[in-house]
């Protein structure tokens, strides 16, 4: 089996590429079928018809929460917050951006007028969060008070249209700091379409985190340290694709975070739970057979799990089209159709 270094997930990508603003209708954006070589240039309200009776889409039903929040040390000092999680205490889990961190006990003053304790890191004592207690629900504070976590690689501050178009149509469980990116091109019309052509839909649940932006920083891909984000696969989405499969449907994963929340699923029989997979070259899938998804960071987790599923190869020279024939990149851009590679 061939072995992969970080470097064979690189590819240069012209700035002016990746996406600041969404297109202007969300079923609007281009879609590249990857499904043959050479691939077929799409727009995205043509996926239902690439697509056939009986298969199932699987959708990652998270709702983004405004969870950057802004405030000030007792000593005036500003503080970011970049809340990761809410505990089923109460208690919140956030990324701290400050000059010098402040000890624990500390209460911070946060814009609009509530405070955060800080407890102490997370998940031990030399985690790289920080647990605080807000003086109130933490996401009733951070609706009234938080700003959109646009992705770091986006440069403007977060607007009143990032508050809708940052967000899935279908978007019903807060808990998420990024958007399931390729679910953001679907609208109403293409549901429609594809539910008059037999295309069933299911939902599941990973509330996407803020490591699913850091590219791998280590000298090989096995020392990389993968984050950790909560999901959950309710019994009718389990249902739903068993008589699928029974039936000779496809399942047609929507994201990479369907794809991660299914294959965790599948690998521990846990139904709901915490995950930290790391999908490679060389892993077995279980679960889906398409994947609709963006484009993603070079060196990125995201990139070695695409290539896992469609072919390292054929997933480079995808890229190598798409910056060829401007597609627009990452959360913000266009999508593309992958087949996965029989193993």
């Amino acid at each position: 089996m061939r072995t992969f270094s970080v470097g064979d997930f690189d590819f240069a990508l012209p700035p002016d590429l990746i996406a600041q603003h969404p297109a202007a209708e969300r079923s609007a954006s281009r879609l590249l079928d990857g499904r043959t070589d050479p691939p077929v240039e799409r727009v995205f309200r043509d996926l239902p018809s690439l697509l056939r009776a009986g298969d199932l889409l699987v959708f990652n039903d998270t709702q983004v929460v405004k969870a950057r929040l802004f405030g000030e040390k007792p000593s005036g000092g500003k503080v970011e917050l970049l809340v990761e999680r809410v505990l089923a205490g109460g208690e919140v889990v956030a990324h701290m951006k400050v000059s010098k961190k402040p000890p624990p006990g500390t209460t911070l003053a946060m814009q609009g007028g509530f405070t955060a304790t800080l407890l102490g890191r997370w998940p031990d004592e030399d985690g790289a969060l920080f647990r605080f207690a807000f003086s109130d629900d933490a996401f009733a504070l951070m609706d009234r008070h938080g700003h959109v976590p646009l992705p770091p690689y986006i440069e403007h501050a977060d607007t009143a249209d990032d508050v809708r178009r940052y967000q899935t149509v279908f978007a019903k469980n807060p808990g998420a700091v990024a958007a399931p990116t390729a679910a953001l091109h679907f609208d109403e019309g293409v549901l429609a379409d594809l539910a008059s052509r037999g295309i069933d839909r299911a939902s599941l649940t990973l509330h996407v985190g803020a490591g699913t932006f850091q590219p791998v920083k280590t000298d090989t891909i096995a020392e990389h340290r993968m984050h950790s984000e909560w999901y959950d696969v309710p019994a009718a989405t389990q249902e739903a694709i068993a008589r699928t499969r029974a039936q000779g449907g496809r399942i047609v994963a929507v994201g990479t975070t369907t794809i991660r929340t299914l294959e965790s699923w599948a690998a521990t029989g846990q139904a709901r739970g915490d995950t930290s997979i790391f999908i490679t070259p060389g892993f077995r899938f279980r679960v889906a057979d398409l994947l609709v998804t963006n484009f993603h960071l070079p060196k990125s987790t995201l990139m070695m799990l695409v290539s896992a599923f469609a072919g390292h190869d054929h997933v480079m020279a995808l890229y190598r089209h798409a910056v060829a024939q401007r597609y627009r990149f990452f959360s913000y851009g266009d999508s593309m159709l992958l087949e996965r590679t029989p193993t």
